[in-house]
């Protein structure tokens, strides 16, 4: 038995090495990717190129992107992640202004706006079901509810940040606050306050 539970740790052992291998892998490689397209564009970066950079196997990048375009989503998603991270504590406002800012002096974006705004126009009219897409909304929604607003207005709010991509800025702050003061109260805060305080209630009646 103990040899049993011995091999099974050491095989799910070697699965996590093997899982942190190719996220460092990966993580290589988007570097790499973002260094070479920030500098020379997409369409001048070549597959063998980009391994090269990012010092591994031809082989080993294929089997984690297969086109220059998966490489840019990646991008552009792991982009969006940083994004919402930064953002996550924010006021609305101060959230719209941060993101929007980003948007707007971002490198890798610039690089696309200056110099290949079709690979820029691709991302903008990307599917609403595109993984980055979806993790943008995610994020908006988020921010949307902390601030006790109406979460149903995301798109909108997502489609105006996407603006900054094409027309960038370096004083935001009017249009966002604007925009932040028409957004709708969250038809449910006052029922969510409600049930916060009820719960709040019980826990301090429970410590007591």
């Amino acid at each position: 038995m103990n040899s049993a539970v011995t091999d099974l740790g050491a095989r799910a052992g070697t699965r996590v090495r093997a899982g942190n291998a190719m996220s460092g892998t990966r993580q290589r490689v988007l570097q790499a990717a973002s260094v070479l397209i920030a500098a020379r564009g997409v369409r001048r970066m070549a597959m063998a190129e980009l391994a090269r950079e990012a010092g591994v196997a031809k082989g080993t990048l294929y089997n984690h992107f297969r086109t220059k375009e998966e490489v840019l989503n990646a991008l552009v998603v792991a982009a969006i992640g940083e994004i919402a991270d930064a953002c996550a504590t924010l006021p609305l406002e101060a959230a719209l202004d941060n993101a929007s800012m980003v948007l707007s002096t971002h490198p890798l974006l610039r690089q696309l706006r200056e110099h290949e705004p079709e690979q820029l126009g691709a991302l903008a009219q990307a599917q609403t079901n595109a993984a980055g897409w979806r993790a943008a909304h995610e994020a908006v929604r988020k921010a949307l509810l902390r601030a006790g607003k109406d979460a149903d207005h995301a798109e909108l709010v997502l489609r105006h940040l996407a603006s900054f991509l094409i027309h960038p800025s370096v004083s935001p702050s009017t249009s966002n606050a604007a925009l932040a003061a028409l957004l709708p109260a969250d038809p449910h805060l006052p029922n969510r306050r409600r049930q916060f305080r009820v719960l709040s209630r019980r826990c301090f009646s429970r410590g007591a």
